[in-house]
Parts: C-alpha cells; structure tokens; sequence
C-alpha cells in the first residue's frame, strides 16, 4: 500500500519518503569522509609515524654520513641523502590511503557510505582528494623539517646545501610523491577491497618490483627500470637520485601521474558496476 493510499485510508499526511530526497553533493560527501579520517585514530598514528620517519630518518642519515660525504672517498651526493627518510615514509602513505578505502570494506561500512551517497563515483574522488591533500601537506612538512636538520650536519662539514633550485623542488616534490602514491593506493583499495593485500600489491610494487626489474637485460630492462611506478615517481623527491637511469623528475612525475589516473578509472569503473 503505498503512503498516499494509506493516508487515505488514516486520514494522516503521508509520510515522507527518504528516498526522494536530494543525492548529497560532492562538497557533503568530501565533508563526511574528512569526518571519518580525522576520528579515526589510526589516521593520527600513521601521520606521525610519517613525520618520524621521513624527517628523523633524514635527519640520521645526513649526521651519520656527512664527513664521508665531505671527504674525498665520497661516491655519492648529499643531495641524495637530504631527503632519505622520505623513501621510507612512503610506507605510511601507502597503509594511510588502503586504510581510507579498505576499512570499510571489511567492516561493512561500505554499504552505509554507498547509501548515504548513490553517486559512487563521488565517494571515490571525495577520498582521493582527501588522502591526497593531507599527503601533500604532511609530506612537505615532513621533508622541510628533515632537510633543515640534514642540513645542519651538512653545513658543519662544510658541504650544506641552500633551499633553492633542486632542493626546493625536491621538498614540494617529497609532498607531492606521497600524495601520488596515496592515490594510487586508494585506486588498488577499490579494486581488490582488501587491506593486507591491498597494502602487499602496492609495497611490492614501489619497493620491490621496482629494484627486481634492474636484472632485466637489454633495452626492456633499462625502460622497465623507468616507467616502474616507484621509480618513476620518486625521482621529484629528491635533489638528486640514486638511481641515474630514471626518468627526470618532471618528466617521471608525469609518468607516475598517467599510471595513477589509469588505476583511478578502472576503480571508479569498478566501484560503479560492483556490488558493495
């Protein structure tokens, strides 16, 4: 019996229909899903463990190295140690941005998010902006504070490097990388919906995948080793790589982006046709 029917029949107004409401707006669902990051504790602990590792690391790795760097039997550059700590921050962007998507997955909440907000699609952008914005800002942050500390090492053995040119970018870039790598992993969050193994694919494939294809022969190898997601991504993080057969750090920025946007549509694709 339908309401209009029934109110008939009661002589009460008819009750009004949930349904017909509005489908809530981007701006509703961007709000709702920084409500669920900022409440939940494991946000908190997995930007702080980014902070520690990525600035204090730096920070160890320049105090530690610096008069070899200084001295004549050095093989490699500082820039390449000013901002160490941020290769392994990287983990925590990765558990960060699996964490936002595959945790409602396997409590459920998924469904209630995918209820309160029919437009699937909006509920895939609203989380990719938000775990990327806050990458980018903590990212930064983290880097900044490791290179001022690096630095001081630096200086006292007489090989500091000035916060312009390369190592500026490299600081935006740190900021930047982690934000592409959160989206990434947002991106396999959606599309395997499962925490360890979304955490598993993408750790395997920046870290791991990434050194393995170095023992590749020939021409295959050498562009496998460049258009790797880690590899190619990383290079605008750092004043100078460790790694010189990558792609520059623009150009490999661009490459990782392409990757990333490719991952985000097949997500949104699948999230729309899939059942939650």
């Amino acid at each position: 019996m339908s309401t209009t029917t029934l109110s008939a029949v009661t002589g009460q107004p008819p009750a009004r229909d949930l349904t017909d409401g509005p489908t809530p707006g981007f701006g509703r669902a961007l709000q709702a899903e920084w409500v669920k990051l900022r409440t939940v504790r494991s946000t908190g602990w997995t930007l702080l463990a980014t902070f520690v590792l990525g600035a204090g690391l730096t920070i160890l790795m320049c105090g530690l190295n610096a008069d070899w760097l200084a001295s004549p039997k050095a093989d490699e550059s500082p820039g390449s140690f000013i901002t160490w700590g941020m290769m392994i921050a990287q983990i925590c962007a990765v558990v960060l941005g699996a964490l936002v998507v595959t945790s409602e997955y396997s409590t459920g909440m998924i469904r209630s998010t995918f209820a309160a907000v029919p437009t699937r699609g909006r509920v895939v952008a609203a989380k990719a902006l938000l775990v990327s914005s806050v990458l980018f800002v903590v990212g930064t942050v983290t880097a900044l504070v490791g290179y001022a500390g690096g630095n001081w090492f630096l200086d006292r053995a007489g090989i500091g490097m000035p916060l312009e040119g390369d190592v500026l970018r490299a600081m935006f870039g740190s900021g930047a990388f982690l934000a592409g790598i959160g989206l990434f992993t947002v991106a396999v969050g959606f599309i395997l919906r499962h925490t360890a193994g979304t955490i598993s694919a993408v750790l395997a494939l920046m870290l791991i995948l990434g050194n393995m294809v170095n023992l590749v022969p020939g021409t295959l190898g050498d562009w496998l080793v460049k258009l790797m997601p880690g590899n190619a991504g990383s290079a605008i993080s750092t004043p100078v790589s460790f790694n010189p057969d990558v792609l520059g750090p623009w150009t490999g920025f661009g490459v990782f982006g392409l990757e990333t946007a490719a991952l985000l549509v097949l997500a949104w694709v699948l999230v729309r046709r899939r059942d939650a």
